[in-house]
């Protein structure tokens, strides 16, 4: 009997299982990963608004001249 087709059948099975496994690991990291860049992203916009708000008071001083 002829095993070398179960071989080949075997190499990718078990890589679909792999990618799996690694996936569910990658999106339990990337939740948290997620969490931080939406803090940085949020505390970015913050100082965005901050420096807009200047910028506003500013050009109204140099119209007002």
């Amino acid at each position: 009997m002829d095993w070398n087709w179960l071989l080949l059948l075997a190499c990718p099975i078990m890589m679909i299982f792999m990618m799996f496994g690694m996936g569910g690991m990658h999106k339990h990291g990337s939740k948290k990963d997620q969490t931080q860049s939406e803090q940085a992203i949020h505390h970015e916009i913050g100082e965005l608004k901050a420096q807009n708000e200047q910028m506003r008071k500013e050009i109204q001083n140099l119209k007002e001249k």
